[in-house]
């Protein structure tokens, strides 16, 4: 849970100083996708938290399937090449979905998954220099911080804009 420190401001001759609370290894993973309409009008957050948890494939299936029932239509699922991704894509309960593709990205290609974007500014902007007391503190954080960044469509928009995927806006 150490922070991640960004430059700040203080009175002058004052060092400012980060208290965080060493030893702990507890953390929060993240799972997340950004949609966008057919008719490129509306665009959208999703996400889902997991405090002390690791990412994995039983996970990642639940999370495409509320996508799934929460968005109308196709769903075209663009995933970089995670175990745990690649692994939902061959579970025969999803390919079972018509609504659902997937396009795997290249390997060690993040310059092209609009949903590091989010991370990046998330990280940096968002909850740099936070110092949590706690997980459940971390954890309020993070969502308090991502309901701010969903009701942005313009950083949104701008997250898909930073790619250079074929992806008009």
């Amino acid at each position: 849970m150490a922070p991640l420190v960004r430059r700040t401001w203080s009175p002058r001759g004052v060092t400012p100083v980060l208290h965080q609370h060493g030893g702990r290894r507890e953390k929060i993973t993240m799972v997340g996708a950004l949609s966008i309409s057919p008719k490129r009008r509306h665009i959208g957050l999703y996400y889902s938290l997991g405090p002390s948890r690791n990412f994995d494939t039983d996970w990642a299936e639940g999370f495409i399937r509320a996508l799934a029932r929460h968005l109308r239509g196709p769903i075209i699922v663009i995933w970089d090449q995670l175990g745990a991704h690649k692994a939902v894509v061959n579970r025969p309960s999803i390919r079972a979905n018509s609504r659902i593709r997937f396009v795997l990205l290249p390997p060690y290609a993040p310059e092209l998954n609009p949903v590091e974007f989010w991370w990046s500014y998330l990280k940096t902007n968002s909850l740099a220099n936070f110092t949590p007391y706690d997980v459940d503190e971390l954890y309020r954080g993070a969502r308090r911080h991502t309901t701010r960044i969903r009701k942005r469509p313009d950083l949104l928009r701008s997250f898909f804009a930073g790619t250079p995927l074929p992806l008009r806006l």
